[in-house]
């Protein structure tokens, strides 16, 4: 048999991902849909921009998240769970879909998600689910497939919110953090007792602009948050992609992030509480007159405080609606998920933001409980993807996954049973360029060892990482003749990945620019 025609099975061997041990969990019979009330309820929260590196329970050197703990300790933690595009609108459409973004139509943040095609919620709603929708939406269409929904325009407003219940759009004194549990809390307070029920509960923060409470305002005031390693990196092996993005902490962060200029949408209450917090530390940020590696340093503390701030709300919001499950007695047979839409970069690498296939923006946070079936601490290592999330649904609540969606339920791996077929390895594909911060379109590869990424459309550009022996993605060593073998395995694997999605044609100039003039309009 040639290299072309290897089956996943024999590429999982050539790459050293042995699970011959493992065995496959048996799945419902087509069409099934289990009756009575011993369907489990869901909750999947998402928050928008929440690193693992800012949770504790995947080991933060920066924060403490307790109540976020609690999800990892009384269910599971996954620890290689990948987006398949780093962006806020395709990753939410790919969750919603189980398909990637070529398939979903949302290629980046402009797209429309076309609300009338397939989405688990709908499929949910089919079988006798109740669905609802709260919170960052992102999408641009009006939701789907839910008994009932409440959004947040576009991105959102951290202080004193309008959100868009059924249709009309309503204003709130507040913070969107507190507002955005308050209206979850009081839908299931209200929710059909007698059917089960799927809620989304997604959160802006801690999404750029970083505006924490007032009750976090001056967290962290007394303290010096650890820097990256990579703080100061300087791209040395790297293609001209890294070089020329635009989302720098040295360069790109400005006084908006850094709250050197008055931020809007504050009420007189809450401009009060920001000019005490902020006055005097701007005050003696001008007086120092800091320059070079100083003034960086400067910038990564106001950031990444900022950014904690917001992760410090989020978790105490999360805590409950936590306490609430267990006041009400339905913990036991809901499956609380906790993600993020991606990644994000903080400070690793001297960046904000996500986009690249670098391990901080492709990994997201994923954390499952479920009394009834997940055992407790229990840790996973597989790759799953963000696709995985609507057949897992699907299955846990005994309804058929249709044929076209991608990704593959992880209700086995869930019960501590890893499918002796279970991929070896994850496809991502990046397009939103030119665009905010200028990150290159790319596709890749990575497997438990190592990442292929090859960057496309205004430059040609390959790079390939060694992730046990370079975690940190400093070494591009794809010139390296010591890999060449590694390479051609690689690009096997990813010429199979691309075929299996269906993702085999790259847009041609003359679609890049219909597209591009379609964005406009």
């Amino acid at each position: 048999m040639d290299s072309a025609n290897r089956t996943r099975r024999e590429f999982l061997k050539t790459m050293g991902y042995g699970s011959a041990a493992l065995t496959l969990a048996g799945i419902g019979l087509p069409g099934l849909v289990h009756a009575g009330n011993d369907r489990p309820n869901i909750i999947f929260i998402m928050s928008d921009d929440h690193d693992s590196s800012a949770i504790s329970s995947y080991g933060s050197k920066i924060n403490k998240t307790p109540n976020l703990d609690r999800l990892a300790d009384e269910g599971m933690r996954f620890d290689n769970c990948f987006c398949t595009n780093s962006i806020c609108a395709p990753s939410r459409a790919a969750i919603l879909t189980g398909k990637f973004s070529h398939l979903n139509g949302v290629y980046d943040n402009v797209a429309r998600f076309d609300g009338s095609q397939q989405t688990f919620p709908k499929l949910l709603q089919k079988a006798g689910y109740e669905t609802a929708m709260i919170g960052k939406w992102h999408l641009k269409s009006a939701p789907t497939g839910f008994d009932y929904w409440n959004v947040l325009p576009g991105q959102g407003s951290y202080y004193n919110p309008e959100f868009i219940e059924m249709g009309e759009l309503k204003s709130y004194e507040g913070y969107v953090t507190d507002i955005t549990t308050d209206f979850s809390l009081n839908w299931l307070k209200g929710r059909k007792k007698e059917q089960p029920f799927c809620l989304m509960y997604q959160h802006k923060a801690p999404h750029r602009w970083w505006q924490p409470d007032a009750k976090h305002l001056t967290m962290y005031d007394d303290v010096e948050i650890p820097e990256p390693p990579t703080l100061f990196d300087d791209y040395k092996t790297r293609s001209a992609a890294a070089h020329e993005q635009e989302m720098t902490i040295a360069e790109h962060l400005n006084e908006r992030d850094l709250k050197l200029i008055p931020q809007a949408g504050l009420n007189d209450e809450q401009r009060k509480a920001w000019d005490a917090a902020y006055g005097p530390k701007n005050e003696a940020f001008r007086k120092a007159n800091l320059e070079g590696d100083d003034l960086v340093r400067w910038k990564y503390q106001r950031y990444i405080k900022d950014y904690l701030r917001c992760v410090a709300s989020l978790d105490d919001n999360i805590g409950r609606l936590l306490d609430y499950l267990d006041a009400s007695g339905l913990a036991e047979n809901t499956i609380v998920v906790y993600t993020s839409d991606q990644g994000f970069y903080l400070g690793d690498h001297g960046w904000f933001d996500k986009r690249f296939m670098y391990e901080q923006s492709l990994r997201m946070p994923l954390l499952v409980r479920y009394p009834k079936k997940i055992k407790p601490g229990s840790v996973n290592k597989d790759l799953v993807m963000n696709v995985d999330f609507a057949p897992t649904f699907l299955d846990m609540a005994g309804v058929a996954r249709p044929e076209d969606i991608q990704g593959e339920s992880m209700k086995s791996i869930l019960q501590g049973e890893t499918p002796q077929d279970w991929r070896a390895s994850v496809y991502y594909h990046y397009y939103e360029f030119p665009s905010w911060h200028m990150v290159k379109r790319h596709y890749g590869v990575r497997t438990q060892r190592y990442k292929l990424m090859h960057f496309y459309y205004d430059v040609d550009a390959w790079e390939l990482y060694d992730l046990q022996k370079d975690p940190q993605e400093l070494n591009n060593i794809y010139d390296n003749p010591a890999y060449a073998d590694v390479i051609a395995e690689l690009k096997t694997e990813l010429k199979r990945l691309r075929k299996q999605y269906n993702d085999t044609n790259l847009k041609s100039e003359e679609m890049i620019k219909d597209y591009m003039e379609k964005r406009k309009k």
